[in-house]
């Protein structure tokens, strides 16, 4: 069986980095954007990163422009200001699709194994969390509207597995 630990995505600085180095930690993977109504989550994100990753908690943001076109930057000016704004100091990589022919295998897998709404594969909106096990296990899809914050009591029960 495949797992997301067997995949590899481009970070923002186009670096492969494969993913089987989290391996054994929970993971909170989004699709992110610069200008949408949801960007400042950035902020909760980082605190979430803050609060958790010296206990083996790593978050990862997947830039996408599929939305609204709420990404149009490059990766120098994604990072600047993802750093500049929020002071985002998790794993950001390098902007991805994550609906359609051309969604990252990272994306597919996520959306395979954790449906939306009436089972509805396709991310509707930036911003859209995953939560996964140390095991690289989906435990859950989070939509838009759900403030990193709001996995709190989720995190801290992977982290008790």
């Amino acid at each position: 069986m495949t797992t997301i630990f067997d995949l590899t995505a481009d970070s923002l600085s186009g670096t492969p980095v494969n993913l089987s180095q989290y391996q054994g930690k929970v993971l909170l993977i989004v699709n992110t954007a610069s200008a949408c109504g949801f960007t400042p989550q950035y902020k909760g994100l980082e605190a979430v990163y803050q609060q958790f990753r010296d206990r083996g908690v790593e978050v990862l943001g997947f830039p996408c422009n599929q939305f609204g076109k709420q990404e149009p930057g490059s990766a120098e000016e994604i990072g600047a200001f993802c750093e500049k704004n929020y002071g985002v100091s998790f794993p950001m990589f390098a902007k991805v699709d994550v609906n359609g022919d051309h969604a990252h295998p990272l994306f597919q897998k996520l959306k395979k194994d954790a449906p939306g709404i009436l089972g509805t594969e396709g991310i509707k909106w930036n911003f859209t969390k995953f939560l996964i096990r140390k095991d690289g296990t989906v435990y859950n899809r989070y939509a838009p509207a759900t403030k990193p914050e709001e996995l709190i009591a989720d995190i801290e029960k992977l982290l008790a597995e």
